[in-house]
């Protein structure tokens, strides 16, 4: 029969073993803690990118607005080039669904306006494009419209909801991730509503230094960041591209970057420099 001393001998082993497993226990949840913390800050992180990428402007580098690149809004701060100074950055002209026509010169004059005759197969419009507002976009629209590069190009993206309302165009391959192979800075807007109803604007990747070919027109007053180079107006037409919108859009571009390719198709056929 156990003495009393074995009996406390064996008491305090049997404590001893029960602070052990508490320890061992309390090691084993500190790490789990540490593994959930960290798994959780990486699904933040990939969640804020993923909200980003969702917003962008143009298709070209989620790639619109574009983006319209990443729907066309974009939560990268964009860079902005001096009035009158543009750079032109040529990329990769074998890449995928690039239709190379070179680079734009530097525009000669930063005021004034620019107006684009426009057939579509929807039928026609008649843009008014504004210098001083964006002059590299302006110069790169009116060298590729002058380049043909515009010619025979659907429209492949448009956005139907209630604080937004464009549609896509400027890639010939219709694909969203098609380009003339160069990009230049974005130029931010003025004004308190600058994407009103009849707006033409620049998408972009949502990255500085991401304007490039693809364009949206707003069929309606649509909230975005200033981060989108204003072009121009529509002064008249505007009625071709919200006949398009009354059609809605297929969704094929939901959740991200929202959207749908129309469910009435239009084709740029032909865009013409006027004046």
């Amino acid at each position: 029969m156990p003495t009393s001393k074995q009996k406390r001998q064996a008491a305090q082993r049997h404590l001893q073993r029960q602070l052990e497993r508490r320890t061992e226990l309390a090691k084993k949840r500190r790490q789990r803690n540490i593994i959930l913390a960290a798994a959780l800050s990486v699904l933040v992180v990939l969640g804020g990118i993923f909200l980003i990428v969702s917003l962008t402007g143009e298709d070209e580098a989620a790639d619109p607005a574009a983006s319209p690149s990443s729907e066309p809004t974009a939560t990268t701060e964009a860079s902005s080039a001096p009035p009158g100074q543009c750079t032109f950055i040529p990329g990769d002209p074998a890449a995928p669904n690039v239709t190379d026509v070179g680079l734009p010169t530097t525009p000669a004059e930063t005021t004034g306006t620019v107006d684009i005759a426009v057939t579509t197969d929807q039928g026609d419009m008649t843009w008014t494009l504004d210098r001083a507002s964006a002059p590299c976009a302006v110069q790169s629209v009116t060298f590729l419209a002058g380049a043909g590069f515009y010619d025979s190009s659907p429209c492949h993206r448009l956005v139907n909801a209630d604080a937004f309302g464009v549609l896509q165009c400027g890639d010939p391959s219709g694909t969203g991730t098609g380009g003339p192979g160069y990009t230049y800075a974005q130029e931010a807007p003025a004004g308190d509503m600058p994407y009103a109803e009849g707006v033409i604007a620049m998408a972009n990747s949502g990255a500085p230094d991401s304007t490039s070919s693809q364009f949206f027109i707003m069929f309606q007053d649509t909230d975005l960041p200033p981060e989108y180079s204003v072009v121009g107006t529509v002064t008249s037409g505007l009625e071709v591209v919200q006949t398009v919108a009354d059609a809605g859009n297929d969704g094929s571009f939901e959740p991200s970057p929202g959207g749908g390719a129309p469910n009435l198709p239009i084709t740029i056929e032909t865009m013409t420099v006027v004046a």
